[in-house]
C-alpha cells in the first residue's frame, strides 16, 4: 500500500519449488528498467531452457525507499496493470555484474514478476539473494505474505473480474493469463503485442478507465420502490374501481373470484417465468424485451420488443383518456364543461400527458417520488372503501347498499348475465386489470439487484394485488344489491310474506327495476364511490391508479425501445439508442412515445384500441413462458436459474393460456397481434442481426443436432441413401471459388462437404492460425451461402494433413467418403517431391475406401495471389485479426520467414509449405506473394489473370442448355454417374442435358448402346444420347507420342544407359523417376491416355463439364511422374474436367 512501511518477513532459505526473492545488498528494490536483460534484444532470441534466464522487473506502486524518496517504479503500475514485462537475462551477464539490482550477485539472479490485474505475482523460479526482502504490493490488494496462495505463481486465482463482459458497468474487467502464456516455452519474446492476454485492444487497466461509468448520481431502486410499488400500481387500474362492482353483479361473487383466480394463474405463471429468466444471469436495461431476446435469440425478441414498447406507448394514452373520462364527468356533474365531452377529454388528456412527460424526463428518481406519492393515495381510496362497507347510513339504501348481509351474499354469490354478456365476456373485460406484472422488470437497467428485486416484488404484487381484488368482490357482493332504484319512497311498509330477493327481506321494493334502473352492481359503475366513507378520495383513488400506470408506461416504452435500438435489430431506429446525462436517459425515445400517445388520445376512441393493446401484452407473457420452457427443453448448461421455483411444463402451460386468453379476449385483435409478431419474426430473421447471445433456439439447435447424429449413427449403410459426402482439399476456402461451386452444385442439400486446410511450417504460428481461420472462414461459407464446414488440421506435410482429415474429419454417418483435389496444374515446375506427395494422396484415399475426384480447369484454380482484386475477402472484415487483405506472405523459403513475421496479420498469412498443394496456376513459390491493399484495386489484370478470375465465378452462373459429357469407360461402382446426375437437379445446371460416352467394340455398337440406355433407364437417370467409341484402342497421333515422351524426359530415369548399382540408388533417392522398364511396360496405357484427350477434344470441346473415369495406378509399380504425366495428357486443353473414380462399390440401385 501507499505509504505503508515495507514488510520485512523473517528471513530464511525457500524449500524446494519456493520463491528466493532478490534484492541487492543495500536494501534497495528492483526498479523498473535497470535489469541485467537491457541489451537482450541485441541477443539471438530463444536460448535452450538450461541456460536461460529471464528476470521480470516486480512493479509495485510507490515503493519508499530507506531514505522516504518514492522510487522511479511507482510510475509504470498503473500502466502495468493487467500486463507483465519479461526481460531475458543472459547467464553470463549475470556473472559479469553482480552489482546491478535484479543479478543479486548469482547466476540464478534471474527473478520473475507479473504484474497481473493488479496483483502481484512472482512466477515458479530460483529466485535467491543474500539481502534485506522487500514486498511492495499496489494498492488493489492487501498487503499479503508473499507466498500467500495465488500470488506466487502466473496463474489467476478465481475472480468475478474475470467474467466480466468488457463494457462491464459494475467493475473492470480482468484478463486471466491465457493457456498459452502458462503453456508455452518461453523461447522469445512471448507477447509479440505487449499485451498478457494476446489479443489486440486496452490492457485491463486502460479498460477501467474506458467503460467504468461515473457511478455518482446514478439512481438505482430497490425491490420495494423499483419493482413491488411499479407493478401494484400497474395492477391496480381503473378496473378496481369503475368495473369490479359490475362484474360481481354480472358473474357473481363465485365466477368472480373464479374470473381473478384464473387471471392471476396466467399472470402468476408468467411472474414466475419471468423471475427464472431474470435470476439466469445479469439482466440490463429493456424489461420484458431483453429477457426474451437473450432466452429466444433477436428474431422473437425483436418483434416482442417492438410491439411490446407500441404497446406501452398506447397504453399510455389509454390510461389517460381514462383519467381524462373520470374528469370530464366531474365537470358535467357539475355542469362546468369547457366545450363537448369529447374535445374537453382531448383537451384534458393532452395536458395530462405534457406533465408526466416532464416528470418522466425530469429523471427516474422523481418518477419514483410520484409512485410512490399516487401509491398512498390509491391505498387510502381502498381503505376508504373498506370503512364504508361498514357503515350503511339510510341515505345510501335506497341506492341498494345495506352493509355486509347474509341474504345479500346468497343472492349475489351466483351468475345473472344480462345483456349477451357471457362468463367470457366478463373474463375478457376483467383480465387488462390483471395485467402490468412487468412494470418493474420493464426498468430492469434502473434496478440495483435486478436478480432479486424482479422476483420477490413482481410475485409479492401479484398475490397482494390478487388478495385485494378478491376482497373488494366479496364485499361490494355482500353489501350491495344487483339492482336498486335510488328512490327513497320505495320501502315496504306492510309486511310482505312472498318475499324472493334481498332487498325485499331487507324491506325495500325494488321490483319496479325490471324495466330500468340507475343503482346498484348492475346498473352504476361508481358503487365503490356510493359505498365509500368520502366519495372525493375514490374519484383520487381513480385518479391516481390511471396516472400511476400512464407513468409507469411512459417510463418503460423508451427504456425498451432504447434497449432494442442499441442491439441494433432495426438498423433504421439507430438513432432512438442515444441516452443522455448520467442515467442514460432515452430522451428522444421519451418524444417519441410522447407523440405516439398524444396521437392516440387526439383519436380518443380506444374501444377499439384497448383489445389490442391486451393482445399486445399477452403475446409478451406467453413468450416469457415459452422461452423459460425452451430454455429447459435445449438443456443448455448456462440456464440455471437462482430462482428455483419454476417448471418447464408449468411454463408451457402457461405459454398456451395466454394464446387461449387472447382470443377469449378478441379474436380478430389475437389473429392480428400473430401476424405482426410473425411478420417481424420473419423480417429480423432475413435480415440476421449480427448478434450472438447464447439463445436457447442455438442451445436446442446443437441438441438436435447431436441428438440426430447419434440416431444416425445407428442406421446402417444402403445403396438407395448413398450420398457423396465431400472432403475437399482446398486450401483457404476462398482461394478457389471454382473447386468449391462446381462441389457445391453436387453436395448442397444432398450431402456433406468440408473444406480441408492443412497447415504446415512452424507448429506455434500454424496452431494461432488454426483457431483465427476456423472462425474466418465458416463465417465466409455461411456468408457465401455454401453448405460446407471448414476442417483445418496441422501437420508436417500436406500428406500427412490428408490422412488425418479423411480419417478423423466427419461425426458418426456424416464422414467424408469422397476426396476432391484440384489438379496440380504447375507439377512440371514444382519440387518433384511435392509431386510424390500429391500422388500418395490419391493412394491413401483409396487405402481408405474414399471415391477420388480430380477437377481440372485449363485456367487454374487458385486465385489466392489475386485476392486483392476480388470482393471475396470484404466477407473477412468482421474477421478477430487486423486486416486480412494486406499481405500474402509464403513462407516455403526458410530465409524469407523470420523477416516476413512481424508484420504479417496474425490469421491472414499463408502457412508455410501450402503452396506444394495450393499453387496450381504456374506461380512458382520461390517469390514472396505480396499484394498491398491500397494498390490492388487499381492495378490492371493481366490476360491470364483476367482469365482465372472469370473462371473461378463460372459455377454461379447459370449454365443454360448445354451438355454434361460422361465418359464412363470403366464401373467404379456408378459415381462417375451419379455427380452427373445431381449436378443437374440443380436449378443452375437443370436445362443442361447428359451424354454417356463408353468405350466398346466397332463391331457391336449398336448392341452396347442398347445394353447401356436399358441400364440408365432402369436407373431412372435421363439422358440425351449414348455413344459408342469403337476406336479409343487405336494408337494416337505421331505428333501426340512425341508432346508426351518430350514432357516426361525430365522426369526419366534412363536406368539402361547407367551404371547399375548408380541407377539403384537414384531411384530410391528419386523414386518418382520413370524407369525405362516401367514405360515400356504401361506402354499401352500411355497411348490409351492420350488417345482419349484426342477424342474428347472431338467430341466434348463444348461441353460445359466432362466428367470421366479416372485412370488407377497401381501403388509401387507406377511412379508419381508417369502418373502425373498421363493426368496431364488426358485432360490437357479442355472444358472444366472432373476425373472420377469411386470406391468399387454400388452407389447406383434399381431395385426399390
Amino acid at each position: 500500500m501507499e505509504g505503508k512501511q515495507q514488510q520485512q518477513p523473517p528471513q530464511r532459505e525457500p524449500g524446494p519449488g519456493e520463491l528466493k526473492v532478490p534484492g541487492a545488498a543495500g536494501g534497495e528494490p528492483c526498479s523498473e528498467g535497470k535489469d541485467a536483460g537491457a541489451d537482450a534484444p541485441g541477443r539471438p532470441l530463444g536460448p535452450t531452457p538450461s541456460q536461460s534466464r529471464f528476470q521480470v522487473d516486480l512493479v509495485a506502486e510507490a515503493p519508499r525507499k530507506a531514505n522516504g524518496e518514492v522510487d522511479a517504479a511507482g510510475k509504470g503500475s498503473e500502466e502495468a496493470k493487467g500486463r507483465f514485462r519479461v526481460n531475458f537475462v543472459d547467464p553470463s551477464a549475470g556473472d559479469e555484474s553482480p552489482s546491478e539490482p535484479g543479478a543479486g550477485g548469482s547466476s540464478e539472479g534471474a527473478n520473475v514478476s507479473f504484474q497481473n490485474g493488479g496483483d502481484t505475482v512472482l512466477s515458479e523460479g530460483s529466485l535467491h539473494s543474500g539481502g534485506h526482502h522487500h514486498y511492495y504490493y499496489d494498492t488493489h490488494t492487501n498487503t499479503y505474505y508473499l507466498r500467500t496462495f495465488g500470488h506466487n505463481t502466473m496463474d489467476a486465482v478465481p475472480r468475478i473480474d474475470h467474467y466480466r463482459h468488457t463494457a462491464a458497468d459494475l467493475g473492470e474487467k480482468l484478463i486471466r493469463p491465457s493457456l498459452a502464456e502458462l503453456h508455452d516455452e518461453l523461447d522469445k519474446e512471448p507477447f509479440e503485442d505487449g499485451y498478457a492476454n494476446g489479443e489486440e485492444g486496452t490492457p485491463a487497466g486502460d479498460a477501467a478507465a474506458t467503460y467504468t461509468p461515473d457511478s455518482k448520481g446514478i439512481v438505482k431502486f430497490g425491490w420495494i420502490k423499483g419493482v413491488l410499488v411499479r407493478c401494484m400500481l400497474n395492477i391496480w387500474g381503473v378496473m378496481l374501481f369503475i368495473r369490479l362492482s359490475w362484474i360481481v353483479g354480472q358473474a357473481g361473487i363465485g365466477l368472480s373470484v373464479v374470473v381473478i383466480a384464473m387471471a392471476t394463474v396466467v399472470t402468476t405463471i408468467t411472474g414466475l417465468s419471468t423471475s427464472a429468466i431474470a435470476t439466469n444471469g445479469f439482466v440490463r436495461g429493456g424489461g420484458a424485451y431483453y429477457l426474451i431476446s437473450r432466452s429466444l435469440g433477436p428474431e422473437f425478441g425483436g418483434a416482442i420488443g417492438l410491439i411490446f414498447a407500441f404497446a406501452n406507448a398506447v397504453a399510455v394514452a389509454m390510461y389517460v383518456v381514462g383519467f381524462a373520462e373520470t374528469v370530464v364527468e366531474l365537470l358535467k356533474e357539475n355542469g362546468t364543461l369547457m366545450i363537448d365531452e369529447m374535445n374537453d377529454i382531448r383537451i384534458i388528456g393532452a395536458i395530462t400527458v405534457v406533465i408526466l412527460l416532464g416528470i418522466s424526463v425530469a429523471g427516474m428518481e422523481w418518477e419514483a417520488k410520484a409512485q410512490i406519492v399516487l401509491l398512498v393515495i390509491l391505498i387510502l381510496a381502498i381503505g376508504d372503501f373498506v370503512i364504508g362497507t361498514f357503515i350503511p347510513l339510510d341515505s345510501k339504501k335506497a341506492k341498494g347498499f345495506f352493509g355486509y348481509k347474509a341474504e345479500i351474499f346468497m343472492e349475489n354469490f351466483g351468475p345473472d348475465f344480462r345483456n349477451e354478456e357471457t362468463f367470457f365476456s366478463v373474463f375478457a373485460i376483467f383480465f387488462p386489470a390483471a395485467t402490468g406484472i412487468l412494470a418493474g422488470a420493464n426498468i430492469s437497467g434502473d434496478l440495483a439487484d435486478p436478480q432479486s428485486a424482479i422476483p420477490k416484488g413482481t410475485l409479492l404484487a401479484i398475490l397482494i394485488t390478487t388478495l385485494v381484488y378478491m376482497g373488494i368482490a366479496v364485499s361490494v357482493g355482500s353489501c350491495v344489491v344487483r339492482d336498486a332504484t335510488g328512490n327513497i319512497n320505495n320501502t315496504i311498509i306492510t309486511e310482505l310474506t312472498n318475499c324472493t330477493t334481498a332487498a325485499c327481506k331487507l324491506n325495500y321494493d325494488f321490483s319496479s327495476c325490471q324495466k330500468e334502473c340507475h343503482y346498484g352492481l348492475m346498473n352504476n359503475f361508481q358503487v365503490m364511490s356510493m359505498v365509500s366513507g368520502f366519495a372525493p378520495l375514490i374519484s383520487a383513488g381513480i385518479f391516481s391508479a390511471t396516472l400511476s400506470s400512464a407513468l409507469a408506461s411512459l417510463v418503460s416504452a423508451p427504456k425498451i425501445f432504447q434497449a432494442l435500438c442499441k442491439d441494433n435489430i432495426y438498423p433504421g431506429f439507430q438513432m432512438f439508442a442515444k441516452g443522455y446525462g448520467k442515467n442514460n436517459e432515452p430522451l428522444r425515445g421519451y418524444l417519441l412515445t410522447f407523440l405516439i400517445a398524444l396521437g392516440f388520445i387526439l383519436i380518443a376512441e380506444l374501444n377499439v384500441i384497448a383489445p389490442i393493446i391486451s393482445n399486445f401484452f399477452l403475446a409478451s407473457y406467453a413468450l416469457i413462458n415459452f422461452s423459460v420452457f425452451h430454455a429447459s427443453l435445449a438443456k443448455s448448461p448456462g440456464w440455471r436459474p437462482a430462482f428455483k421455483y419454476y417448471n418447464m411444463w408449468i411454463s408451457l402451460v402457461g405459454a398456451i393460456l395466454c394464446c387461449i386468453v387472447m382470443f377469449v379476449i378478441n379474436w380478430w385483435a389475437a389473429l392480428l397481434t400473430y401476424v405482426i409478431v410473425l411478420g417481424l419474426y420473419i423480417y429480423v430473421t432475413y435480415k440476421k442481426p449480427d448478434v450472438n447471445w447464447g439463445s436457447s433456439t442455438q442451445a436446442l439447435t446443437y441438441l438436435n443436432a447431436l441428438q440426430h447424429s447419434i440416431r444416425l449413427s445407428g442406421v446402417e449403410d444402403h445403396v438407395k441413401n448413398f450420398r457423396p459426402q465431400c472432403l475437399i482439399m482446398t486450401g483457404a476456402p476462398n482461394a478457389r471459388p471454382a473447386l468449391l461451386h462446381l462441389v457445391h452444385a453436387f453436395t448442397k442439400n444432398v450431402g456433406l462437404m468440408i473444406c480441408g486446410h492443412v497447415h504446415m511450417g512452424p507448429r506455434r504460428q500454424a496452431m494461432k492460425e488454426l483457431s483465427t481461420d476456423l472462425a474466418k472462414y465458416q463465417r465466409w461459407l455461411i456468408k457465401n451461402k455454401m453448405k460446407a464446414f471448414y476442417a483445418p488440421v496441422h501437420a508436417e506435410d500436406l500428406r500427412d494433413g490428408g490422412q488425418y482429415l479423411m480419417q478423423a474429419a466427419g461425426l458418426g454417418r456424416m464422414r467424408p467418403n469422397t476426396l476432391v483435389v484440384g489438379f496440380k496444374k504447375n507439377w512440371r515446375q514444382s519440387d518433384m517431391r511435392d509431386v510424390e506427395t500429391y500422388i500418395n494422396l490419391f493412394h491413401d484415399a483409396f487405402d481408405i475406401q474414399y471415391g477420388v475426384v480430380v477437377i481440372r480447369l485449363k485456367e487454374g484454380l487458385d486465385i489466392s495471389h489475386l485476392q486483392g482484386q476480388e470482393e471475396l475477402l470484404s466477407s473477412q472484415e468482421k474477421s478477430p485479426c487486423s486486416k486480412d487483405v494486406i499481405v500474402k506472405v509464403d513462407y516455403s523459403k526458410k530465409s524469407e520467414t523470420d523477416t516476413s513475421v512481424a508484420f504479417v496479420p496474425s490469421s491472414s498469412e499463408r502457412t508455410p509449405a501450402l503452396h506444394k498443394e495450393e499453387d496450381e496456376d504456374g506461380k512458382t513459390p520461390t517469390q514472396p506473394l505480396l499484394k498491398k491493399d491500397s494498390k490492388s484495386p487499381s492495378s490492371p489484370l493481366n490476360l491470364a489473370d483476367q482469365r482465372l478470375l472469370d473462371a473461378s465465378s463460372q459455377f454461379q452462373k447459370k449454365q443454360g442448355k448445354s451438355n454434361i459429357d460422361v465418359w464412363w469407360l470403366f464401373d467404379d461402382g456408378g459415381l462417375t454417374l451419379l455427380i452427373p446426375y445431381l449436378i443437374t437437379t440443380k436449378k443452375k445446371w437443370k436445362e443442361c442435358k447428359i451424354r454417356v460416352f463408353i468405350g466398346g467394340k466397332i463391331n457391336r455398337i449398336d448392341h452396347d448402346r442398347r445394353a447401356m440406355a436399358t441400364l440408365l433407364s432402369k436407373f431412372r437417370i435421363d439422358f440425351s444420347d449414348i455413344m459408342v467409341l469403337g476406336d479409343i484402342n487405336t494408337k494416337p497421333k505421331k505428333e501426340n507420342i512425341a508432346a508426351f515422351e518430350e514432357m516426361i524426359e525430365p522426369f526419366r530415369l534412363h536406368e539402361d544407359d547407367k551404371e547399375q548399382e548408380l541407377a539403384d540408388k537414384m531411384k530410391e533417392d528419386e523414386p518418382w523417376r520413370i524407369t525405362d522398364n516401367e514405360l515400356e511396360l504401361y506402354k499401352t496405357k500411355t497411348y490409351r491416355q492420350i488417345r482419349l484427350n484426342e477424342l474428347l477434344k472431338e467430341h466434348s470441346s463444348t461441353a460445359n463439364v466432362i466428367v470421366m473415369s479416372l485412370p488407377v495406378a497401381r501403388k509401387g509399380a507406377v511412379s508419381s511422374a508417369l502418373y502425373m504425366a498421363w493426368l496431364e495428357a488426358l485432360s490437357k486443353d479442355l472444358p472444366p474436367i472432373l476425373l472420377v473414380r469411386g470406391n468399387h462399390q454400388s452407389v447406383l440401385t434399381f431395385y426399390s
